[in-house]
């Protein structure tokens, strides 16, 4: 009998005819309504100069963009040659394949020009939702987790996982599945659970300081530095336990995946940040 578990969880939460709900979608909306809740309860300080009503047209700004910029990024990091094959693919969201950093990038893009259109300070804004944002962050790992996806690099630690869509080879059917799990043969490729520890640390670790952090008045650029800077480094650290992405491999080093490459910018642009916001003359 195998000593790890086995990831059989279905990705499909419910289906209808040819239309199915996906748990990792469903993440995406309780993410959003999570965010957009906290947003309004944050907005009751008047001095945060947002209200209600802002909170609800920065959603859905914030939707459009997290959802191109991750798509769009994802396509650019991970899957060049398939868009030089068919520009088209980018379009193929149904597919899979959503990029944190894209996204990143597709929200400052998207709350830039909302910035620009209610003629506020873009970093004023940034500083605001950067604390809604973890919320989201750890219900998508929990997603990825949920499809089997993302895993982490082999292990034996006694919470290892089995997921079926990482072993090579693949079985050849469900039977052959649970005859070579039970008979223990798989638990060589039991590998770290690795969406659960970024859904802890992006969800639980980085809301709880990111949230206590900005609970009181800090000054312009501080908020978005120290999220960049402590995203960075737990992402970074966590992708030593990630397996990385088979199209792509170490990108540069023999150890450093793109993941970690992204994280760099991060980790650096976070940093001066927040020099630069505690040493610029305060106003």
């Amino acid at each position: 009998m195998s000593a790890f578990y086995l990831h059989q969880i279905d990705p499909i939460l419910a289906s209808l005819g040819s239309l199915h709900l996906h748990w990792y979608g469903l993440m995406y909306v309780l993410g959003a309504l999570g965010g957009e809740w906290l947003g309004k309860q944050r907005a009751k300080e008047l001095w945060r100069g947002m209200d209600a009503r802002a909170m609800e047209s920065i959603l859905i700004w914030a939707m459009v963009g997290v959802i191109a910029g991750g798509r769009i990024g994802y396509m650019f990091f991970y899957g060049w040659q398939e868009l030089v094959r068919n520009p088209l693919n980018v379009l193929k969201v149904w597919e899979g394949g959503m990029s944190f950093h894209g996204g990143l990038l597709g929200v400052m893009l998207a709350m830039f020009l909302w910035s620009r259109r209610t003629q506020r300070h873009v970093f004023d804004v940034y500083d605001f939702i950067i604390p809604l944002v973890p919320l989201g962050l750890g219900l998508g790992r929990l997603g990825n987790f949920i499809g089997g996806e993302l895993w982490g690099r082999v292990t034996q630690v006694p919470w290892a996982v089995i997921f079926p869509q990482a072993l090579s080879p693949q079985p050849a059917n469900q039977a052959d599945l649970l005859a070579q799990y039970q008979a223990g043969l798989l638990d060589v490729q039991a590998r770290h659970p690795s969406q659960l520890y970024q859904a802890f640390w992006e969800g639980v670790v980085l809301f709880a300081l990111i949230w206590w952090f900005s609970r009181t008045q800090r000054p312009r650029y501080a908020v978005s530095g120290m999220f960049l800077l402590i995203y960075g480094i737990g992402r970074f650290a966590i992708e030593f336990l990630r397996e990385p992405d088979a199209q792509i491999g170490f990108i540069l080093l023999p150890w450093m995946s793109m993941g970690q490459l992204l994280c760099l910018p991060m980790i650096f642009g976070g940093t001066g940040l927040l020099v630069y916001a505690y040493r610029r003359p305060q106003v």
